[in-house]
């Protein structure tokens, strides 16, 4: 079946969305229409994944219709695409905001990791649909190429930033950027997409902002330790 005609399982074939009708609701700004669609489908794929959220459950949530989400993303698939454009470019947008390339090596390090730890722990909705996203087999992700661009950029920023740290003799050479990514992310992630399973194991609020902080500085600290030029 393609993207095109995807609709919940069940649900009969999509057909080709036109214009609203002319009873249906028009909101006066377009971009905001598609803001408030994004945010509530954000909430229906985190919660309950690519099969299990409903077009129409979405459109309850907003000021629109079902018509007119097909309308501005063609399908639900289309939809799902979207959110997880815009998830990957929210957390590349609060790495931008950093200037890390301004800042000493040390320094912008830290920033990074910091950046990455919190916003995972604020954003519990980004770590839920990336594993929806892992479901998938990253068959969404794979062939987006704003997706990859935008991580391409962090991979970028990332060299420049271990380049610079070993010029100034205070990284050690030859840190894989993209490994000390994965360190770094997976982290900040595995303690929200496992935080109710370690919670219930062991006893600990990982929501604590306690505990939050405690984890972040020793995750800060692993990070500068294995960097530190020997």
């Amino acid at each position: 079946m393609p993207p095109s005609e995807v609709l919940a399982p069940g649900g009969p074939p999509a057909q080709p969305a036109g214009p609203p009708a002319q009873n249906e609701p028009r909101l006066r700004d377009p971009e905001q229409t598609r803001r408030e669609i994004l945010e509530a489908a954000t909430a229906a794929f985190a919660e309950k994944g690519l099969s299990g959220a409903r077009v129409d459950e979405i459109a309850a949530r907003t000021r629109t219709t079902k018509r007119m989400i097909y309308y501005y993303f063609g399908s639900k698939e289309g939809l799902y695409a979207a959110v997880i454009e815009r998830a990957y470019g929210a957390i590349r947008d609060a790495e931008r905001e950093l200037n890390l390339d301004s800042l000493p090596p040390a320094e912008a390090m830290r920033r990074l990791v910091e950046s990455t730890f919190d916003y995972h722990h604020t954003h519990p909705s980004f770590v839920r649909l990336v594993s929806v996203e892992n479901i998938e087999e990253g068959r969404h992700v794979r062939t987006s190429a704003a997706i990859a661009r935008r991580n391409a950029e962090v991979i970028q920023t990332m060299q420049r930033l271990l380049d610079r740290g070993a010029a100034e003799g205070q990284f050690r050479p030859g840190v894989d950027p993209l490994d000390l990514h994965i360190l770094i992310n997976g982290a900040s992630f595995h303690r929200v997409s496992n935080r109710h399973t370690l919670s219930a194991i062991f006893g600990r609020d990982l929501r604590d902002p306690n505990v939050a902080r405690a984890q972040r500085d020793m995750l800060v600290e692993a990070v500068l330790a294995f960097l530190r030029a020997r």
